[in-house]
């Protein structure tokens, strides 16, 4: 059963033994919204190709040609990139020395606007930061929580949605009202954090040995991609496989 208010979609619980590849999952609460880039987090701010170039530039000290920049950005061709950073250095934000044939560029970090940048390069590692103190503030633990899909690969788009699977402890109800408000506001938070939706994977400590057992699809993905935010390592927790 699924009902829908103010934006809001909750899965309903799933019981039973299932076939399909979400037979162990208890729970799948879905938030819908506005949407960031979460593998360009800067594109919410700077959506042009120049926010690529700052977030580069922002994370290293190394001077880098424009096809270097191109290369860590994932663009086939620099001309955008080089374009990018003539625009830049215009305005003083990127310095630009010679170096043979070839410009190496570096962020001028006494420019007003460096700060700006160097906190927009910042955004993923900020959202993850956030994502531990949450659930490290959780009145009742989690066995374990993690990041899967595509934010972990840092995949995403502003089409995403972004996956945590969190475990519950076996001495935990699954109807507890106190849990379920927990994950109810981490939802919100996520959301709020990032205009993207959040969809949490839940199962019972109890239902770890089925899914090793089982070895759903999502198991598979947890093991490749999941990343750690509390608790026990994903890899130890449902096994090598």
């Amino acid at each position: 059963m699924i009902a829908a208010a103010g934006g809001t979609v909750w899965g309903a619980a799933h019981r039973g033994r299932q076939t399909s590849h979400m037979a162990a999952i208890t729970s799948i609460w879905l938030i819908l919204w506005t949407y960031m880039d979460i593998a360009h987090p800067y594109a919410t701010l700077c959506p042009t190709l120049d926010g690529g170039v700052l977030s580069v530039l922002s994370g290293t000290t190394r001077p880098l040609t424009g096809r270097e920049i191109a290369r860590l950005l994932g663009r086939r061709t620099h001309s955008g990139v080089l374009d990018a950073l003539n625009r830049l250095t215009e305005h003083g934000l990127v310095d630009r020395e010679e170096a043979g044939r070839a410009f190496l560029f570096t962020l001028n970090r006494e420019h007003l606007a460096a700060p700006a940048a160097e906190l927009i390069a910042q955004m993923r590692g900020e959202f993850f930061d956030r994502l531990a103190r949450q659930v490290d503030s959780w009145k009742i633990p989690a066995v374990h929580v993690s990041l899967f899909g595509s934010v972990s690969r840092n995949e995403g788009d502003t089409n995403s949605d972004i996956d945590l699977f969190v475990v519950r402890s076996a001495s935990v109800d699954h109807e507890e009202s106190r849990w379920r408000e927990q994950l109810d506001l981490l939802t919100r938070k996520v959301q709020r954090w990032t205009g993207n939706p959040a969809r949490i994977v839940e199962v019972g400590e109890e239902e770890i040995p089925r899914l090793r057992e089982e070895e759903p699809p999502i198991l598979v993905e947890l093991r490749a991609d999941a990343i750690t935010v509390a608790g026990a390592e994903a890899a130890a927790l449902l096994g090598e496989g």
